[in-house]
């Protein structure tokens, strides 16, 4: 191998927002995260985000869905066919 072509490695901690260091090795001297393996729902099986947004809500006001049922509301009566093929 050729000298002086490689990045310097260095040990390091991965610092997530959470509070948790991770000791690992890096090209980078120091690493800032803001989720991690210990403060994420995934991994931690705990939903921490809330719709603040209410998307969820308005989703279900635009397509007419009840908390209740999941699905659909019934839709309006279509008009009868004339019976006419195209």
């Amino acid at each position: 191998m050729k000298p002086d072509i490689h990045p310097k490695y260095y040990e390091t901690k991965i610092h997530c927002a959470c509070g948790n260091e991770i000791p690992t090795r890096s090209t980078i001297k120091d690493l800032h995260v803001e989720i991690c393996s210990a403060c994420h729902p995934f991994f931690t099986g705990k939903q921490k985000l809330i719709d603040t947004a209410g998307r969820v809500e308005k989703y279900r006001r635009k397509y007419g869905m009840t908390p209740q049922t999941g699905g659909a509301a019934p839709a309006t009566a279509a008009p009868a066919a004339t019976g006419k093929a195209l």
